[in-house]
């Protein structure tokens, strides 16, 4: 994923000479009293694939849409190109949209569905013919050319609206929930042609999704979503590992949360004492608070480590008993109770198939975790 977000530097949100492609500025819609997106300000380079990422009724839909112009902002400024999109119709907008329904028509062939847009806007028939040939290549449907919507399977309808899409050529392609009428193996392999295709072809992608798994698998970038406002930036990893709230931190992943209070902090580590886990934790990086402050560490369960025997590092050391335990093939997943009574959820990977001296029910073990593998959150 690294090579994504060409032109110019692999990541040109980190390049200060890169212009954005796409410019949002103080947007805000509101709908009589109730506020959709609430001063949005965003930038998203050329060939990026980015996605919006938040829970039902956050406002990444209306603010794909006003991205669009099928909805017109209460206040504040889209640019995509330079140009101001504030007196642009839509269809006249450098931007195509994909839809969660596909919205194909049912009496169309395949070829015919992808080459309605095209002949609406007049051109050649030898040239769409060409350009229906290459898209339908492109997105391995040549042999499916002459069957219609019903014909297909979900993931065939799902290339076929992204097909009608793409064959404009456009700048810019807006897709909302594109893979989620797809069951669950058909969308991971979806994800990884979707990736594919935008980069063979370098145009900016704008995704919404509320499936973390897929932003995570598909972006350059992720902007988590809640009540209007994108609350976090940063790649997929910049979020999972380095979250800025509990809210972002319990979106993205599962992840153990353990209230505490400062007792030191230092440049280089911050030691706080939390009730929850009994327990002094030790953090390896620095914040800017004072002693006695609340704060709350954020632990991903991968980063947790269950044994038996106490570890010989004493540092974010919990004891707990294993009260559930959930076989997943490739790990293990235990919840353990700690002394206090709060649940601490621990993954480790399956790495051998013998189950002799495996974790299991009633275990009292040792918890324990690095000092590099804790989050320290403000809010």
């Amino acid at each position: 994923m690294s090579e994504k977000g060409k032109p110019g530097s692999p990541e040109p949100w980190r390049d200060k000479s890169s212009k954005p492609y796409i410019r949002i500025e103080h947007l805000v819609k509101k709908f009589g009293e109730f506020t959709a997106v609430n001063d949005v300000s965003l930038s998203i380079y050329k060939g990026e694939l980015f996605s919006l990422l938040g829970g039902s009724g956050c406002g990444k839909t209306t603010l794909l849409r006003m991205l669009a112009g099928l909805e017109i902002p209460t206040s504040g400024k889209i640019f995509i190109d330079d140009v101001d999109m504030a007196t642009v119709p839509p269809y006249e907008r450098p931007t195509n949209m994909m839809f969660q329904s596909y919205a194909l028509f049912p009496h169309m062939t395949v070829e015919k569905n992808i080459a309605f847009g095209l002949k609406q806007d007049g051109i050649a028939r030898s040239l769409i013919a060409e350009r229906v040939s290459d898209i339908l290549d492109l997105v391995q449907m040549k042999p499916y050319a002459k069957r219609k919507p019903h014909q297909l399977s979900g993931g065939q309808r799902q290339r076929v609206a992204l097909a009608r899409a793409l064959v404009k050529r456009p700048k810019l392609l807006l897709l909302d929930e594109p893979l989620g009428a797809l069951d669950k193996r058909l969308r991971e392999q979806t994800q990884f042609e979707l990736m594919n295709i935008q980069e063979k072809l370098g145009i900016t992608f704008v995704v919404v999704t509320h499936d973390q798994e897929e932003a995570m698998t598909l972006s350059t970038r992720i902007g988590v979503m809640n009540a209007g406002q994108i609350v976090q930036i940063g790649t997929p990893q910049e979020i999972y590992e380095f979250p800025g709230t509990r809210m972002v931190a319990n979106f993205i992943g599962s992840v153990n949360i353990f209230a505490g209070r400062v007792i030191e902090d230092e440049p280089d580590y911050v030691l706080l004492h939390s009730d929850e886990a009994n327990a002094d934790l030790y953090i390896s990086h620095g914040i800017a608070c004072a002693p006695g402050a609340e704060v709350w560490v954020a632990v991903r369960p991968e980063k947790i480590v269950a044994s038996r025997t106490a570890p010989a590092e004493t540092r974010n050391q919990l004891k707990g008993i294993i009260k559930e335990v959930a076989y997943m093939g490739n790990l293990s997943v235990y919840l353990v109770k700690l002394e206090t009574g709060k649940i601490v959820k621990v993954t480790m990977p399956n790495q051998v198939r013998s189950s002799e001296n495996r974790l299991t029910w009633d275990d009292h073990v040792y918890l324990s975790w690095l000092s590099t593998s804790g989050v320290v959150l403000h809010s």
